[in-house]
């Protein structure tokens, strides 16, 4: 017997959101944060109101992604004994581009804070300027998922640091 599965969105038309359409943060300086955020990640400025907001894209056909808005220069930063955002992730198109961002992490000494084999994706966490953590992750199409009990149990076929056509695939136990 085949048995489809509905999402909640098929069930209840309209009542469900279309996708996350934009994350809003505080920083005590945008100048750093401007700087981090297109020559680290290459977000694109969609607008400016100087001194006080910007918002950003990864993707020009939307007007913005990323609202970066200034805080009081000292304000706390990010505390991760508080309720709230853990980290924003942005997925790569391809792995090459990962090993991009992650050479480009390690070109200008930004710390990663680890590397998480998610098994249908392997993401690279990091911190911008003001201590917010970041991930750059690239997931494989789901007709590569090798799912078991979950989706997350598997060990992604890919490492960061091999650079030869053949060696990005991970010795095998």
């Amino acid at each position: 017997m085949i048995m489809l599965i509905k999402t909640y969105r098929e069930i209840h038309v309209g009542l469900a959101p279309k996708q996350l359409g934009h994350l809003v943060i505080r920083v005590r300086d945008l100048v750093k944060a401007e700087d981090f955020y297109t020559r680290i990640l290459g977000l694109t400025v969609m607008a400016k109101f100087e001194g006080n907001a910007l918002f950003m894209s990864a993707n020009s056909d939307l007007s913005h992604e990323l609202a970066i808005f200034a805080a009081d220069p000292d304000a706390s930063g990010p505390d991760e004994s508080r309720v709230g955002l853990v980290h924003i992730a942005w997925q790569m198109d391809s792995f090459e581009d990962l090993k991009a961002v992650y050479q480009r992490l390690k070109e200008n000494d930004i710390g990663i804070v680890r590397i998480g084999d998610h098994g249908l994706s392997l993401g690279v966490y990091f911190l911008d300027p003001e201590g917010n953590e970041l991930e750059t992750y690239y997931e494989l199409p789901k007709s590569e998922w090798q799912v078991g009990d979950h989706i997350f149990d598997s060990k992604f076929p890919l490492t960061l640091e091999d650079s030869n056509s053949d060696s990005g695939k991970q010795a095998q136990a």
